[in-house]
């Protein structure tokens, strides 16, 4: 990660990431696929809790994930196992507290918060169903993607990419016999969906847990179990702040999902199968950005500023293109997606579903731009301005969609909105990681 070539580098850290992420894909087409088979509302109903989904996953991989992968690397950059080990311990301790505070918050404002998503009736019933099985298991996701993040901060990303594809297969394979009664399994319906990916995290996170006790990752991570808040610094100071980027990416999507939802239940459904390829996106930009985020802090510890920032240009480069073929793809054939979970290229769903991909996916490209370079920016510390930019493109959704709903504007013009926001946030996250000043962190005390 110090001295090798970087392109051939990142490119050989990102492919196992990025094929663990796309692995994720089998999740996202199961989940889909076993919703249809239960009805219209029930695929309307996964279309509304998705983002949740993803905000779990994108603040726990994402933003407190990256974190804890550059302070491991920037520890072990600095030569400094012991750090690295209390880190990581500390790490698995965040992802505790924030699974039990998501659960509280469900507890507490579930039923608001689908409320005002548009959740009416059925759908709505079916919401909190989900999600009061969902919200009380959200640690286990955590645990499974700081534990993976950890790993990742040394440099080896064979195995989370391995931890991915184990997920993945479990849970597919469970929400789809919990949902629909396969064997002896009982038929939950739509709270069984929820149940198989919980299954699929929990048993991962348990392997990882294993893992780190039998002392996998050189160091020690479970020696010194006393909280010390020297150690809960490096990861939150960064986590933070990198938190904002994806709750404004999933406030974003909900955003776009109440304004969706004005439409019909049809509708809703179409963006959901639509949107939930652009989710995707996140996982594939975060196999390359995970690598820049090891490498950038491995090279920042160290000092190497220069090739630090060759590496995140690097990184987000190969993420866009990697990105842009997907969503030029899915825009020019959108069945070789929508055939994954439609049975047939008739209807409103289909329709609305083709307008979203044939306007968007385009525009892909943007976003793992942006996307790649906000994970570097988290292995060099700094990511206020592409949380900044993550907030331009908030805005551009809201005051864009607002004016939509209220010009009574056909559905196409709001997918317009979303393409030019995400063109703004691919622009302006590169103009920030332009203009930053990276530098190397001041000596931490052991």
């Amino acid at each position: 990660m110090l001295h090798g070539p970087v392109t051939a580098t990142v490119a050989r850290m990102a492919a196992p990431n990025v094929i663990g992420m796309i692995a994720t894909v089998l999740i996202s087409v199961a989940e889909a696929t076993w919703a249809a088979q239960l009805g219209l509302e029930a695929l309307a109903t996964v279309a509304l809790v998705f983002p949740f989904v993803m905000l779990t996953q994108t603040l726990a991989g994402g933003a407190f994930g990256g974190a804890t992968s550059a302070a491991v690397a920037r520890a072990l950059g600095a030569g400094d196992e012991v750090r690295a080990g209390r880190i990581a311990l500390h790490a698995l301790m965040i992802a505790v507290l924030a699974g039990a505070t998501l659960a509280v918050l469900f507890l507490s404002a579930g039923e608001a918060i689908f409320r005002l998503l548009g959740g009416r009736g059925a759908m709505l019933s079916l919401a909190l169903a989900w999600g009061a099985v969902y919200f009380p298991g959200a640690a286990l996701v955590w645990l499974s993607q700081i534990a993976s993040s950890v790993i990742r901060g040394t440099g080896n990303m064979l195995l989370p990419a391995f931890s991915l594809v184990m997920i993945s297969i479990l849970s597919a394979s469970f929400s789809g016999a919990f949902a629909l009664g396969w064997g002896p399994f009982p038929a939950l319906g739509v709270p069984g969906l929820a149940l198989g990916f919980l299954t699929g995290h929990g048993v991962t996170a348990l392997a990882i847990m294993i893992y780190f006790a039998r002392g996998g990752l050189g160091f020690s991570v479970f020696v010194n179990l006393r909280p010390a808040r020297a150690f809960f610094a490096p990861i939150l100071k960064v986590a933070l702040v990198a938190a904002l980027s994806p709750v404004q990416t999933i406030l974003t999507t909900l955003v776009v999902t109440a304004f969706v939802a004005r439409y019909g239940a049809e509708a809703l459904a179409g963006y959901g199968l639509g949107a939930r390829l652009e989710f995707l996106m996140i996982p594939v930009s975060f196999g390359f950005g995970s690598a820049a985020t090891a490498m950038v802090g491995t090279n920042i510890g160290a000092g190497n500023i220069a090739r630090a920032r060759r590496i995140a240009w690097t990184a987000a480069g190969m993420a866009a293109a990697c990105v842009a073929v997907i969503g030029i793809t899915a825009a020019l054939a959108p069945n070789l997606w929508l055939g994954l979970v439609l049975e047939t290229s008739s209807g409103g769903v289909h329709e609305v579903a083709l307008g979203y991909l044939r306007t968007v996916a385009p525009f892909y490209g943007f976003l793992g731009l942006g996307l790649a370079l906000y994970f570097a920016s988290q292995g060099a510390g700094q990511v206020i301005w592409p949380v900044l930019a993550a907030s331009a493109r908030l805005m551009i959704v809201v005051a864009g969609g607002l004016a939509v709903v209220a010009l009574g504007l056909p559905l196409s013009w709001l997918y317009a909105v979303i393409a030019l926001a995400m063109l703004g946030y691919g622009l302006l996250t590169a103009l920030a990681v332009l203009k930053a000043n990276w530098a190397p962190p001041p000596p931490k005390p052991a």
